[in-house]
């Protein structure tokens, strides 16, 4: 649509509009009234179908998608263009698909089991299945196939939860569950895969096992990103110099900061780097499919992210959380407590998150008043 006029571009905002209003409707499981169905009716006649066809899906009932998390921003841009997407899960342990989003929608949701198949979410919050289409077991590997059956149910590995309606949602991996130094458990994926989204960004990594705050690797999207700096007059000779330029930093953390505001505070993400190697299909850290290898990415940008959890003299991780309690020694030397400056948060150094303008003069002030209260209360022990 970029290429397209500014007639083109009008009519096209007013008609996908007009479909994300049947969507929005729909995800609600009603019935659009007569005046929106007309409306629709024209939209799809003058502009949608025209870009349907442009896709080649003019002929399309409905889609499935499935293999990997899919946004529901995007389902619901599909359903606004009139197509049909519903997501599908299943494994190769259970022969194929297990479940389905049915005609109801619900973006997000994997969908209800198929008839016969039996699904629940143990303790642990792991999705359990038994059925017909469960697999017996492992070729000649008897202790692995006892590891993934527990009485009768088949351990899936997936971390998910089930609503009122019966559907089901996968979350992440069992194995890439981090508990922090609080001992708070985070699931990396639903992060990452926010994240991912971003046309700027081809895969994320998000560390912090039994660590103070979470930190992020990024894999930029190259093509993207070149354009976008190409747009912007940012200057880059190589993929290397692309990654270190502060504009792309800039952009990757406005990009971070987006996803931050849908978290908790101890989900957000506080420091991140740039892989600045043009990863192929043939380097070890990608699988055939083109994701980062969790824990061969962790082992070779070890040094990488232990600069994430440098020690900072800015206090800029601590104020930017408001849910972080303060531990500071009341007989401590309160001469040491920095001051702080706007400065210190409006700026992107070295991959530290974009803090939001609007909440800098407020921190400020929550902080400075508790280095007051400090020396207030310092001063009355030595009396």
């Amino acid at each position: 649509m970029k290429e397209a006029t500014r007639l083109e571009q009008w009519f096209y905002a007013r008609a996908i509009k007009v479909g994300h209003r049947v969507a929005a409707v729909e995800e609600q499981w009603q019935t659009p009234g007569r005046s929106l169905r007309l409306q629709y009716w024209i939209a799809r006649k003058l502009v949608l179908n025209n870009l349907r066809r442009a896709m080649g899906l003019n002929r399309i009932r409905f889609g499935v998608t499935g293999a990997a998390p899919i946004s529901p921003e995007l389902i619901r841009w599909f359903r606004a263009m009139g197509i049909d997407l519903r997501e599908a899960w299943g494994m190769t342990e259970l022969t194929g698909c297990v479940t389905v989003t049915p005609v109801k929608p619900r973006p997000g949701s994997i969908g209800e089991p198929y008839p016969g198949t039996e699904i629940r979410i143990s303790g642990e919050g792991e999705i359990l299945v038994r059925g017909p289409t469960v697999f017996l077991g492992y070729l000649s590997q008897p202790e692995k196939t006892r590891e993934v059956f527990v009485d009768g149910w088949l351990c899936t590995g997936d971390v998910g939860r089930v609503d009122e309606h019966g559907y089901y949602y996968i979350t992440d991996r069992m194995k890439d569950i981090i508990i922090t130094a609080g001992g708070k458990n985070v699931t990396p994926s639903e992060w990452e895969n926010q994240l991912k989204f971003s046309p700027y960004v081809t895969d994320a990594i998000v560390v912090g096992d039994r660590r103070a705050y979470l930190t992020c690797l990024v894999m930029i999207d190259h093509d993207n990103v070149e354009q976008w700096a190409q747009d912007q007059q940012v200057a880059f000779s190589d993929f290397r110099s692309l990654c270190r330029s502060p504009e792309v930093t800039a952009l990757i953390s406005e990009e971070i900061e987006k996803i931050n505001q849908k978290f908790a505070c101890v989900e957000q993400i506080k420091e991140f780097r740039l892989i600045e190697s043009k990863l192929t299909a043939e380097d070890d850290e990608l699988t055939p499919t083109m994701k980062l290898k969790r824990k061969l990415v962790c082992e070779k940008y070890a040094e990488l992210i232990e600069s994430m959890y440098a020690p900072r003299h800015d206090f800029q991780s601590a104020v930017g959380c408001q849910e972080m309690s303060w531990s500071l020694d009341l007989k401590a030397d309160t001469s040491q407590l920095p001051a702080l400056s706007s400065r210190t948060f409006t700026s992107v150094i070295g991959g530290h998150v974009a803090r939001r303008p609007d909440k800098v003069d407020e921190r400020i002030t929550d902080y400075d008043k508790h280095r007051s209260q400090i020396a207030q209360k310092t001063r009355r022990l030595d009396s």
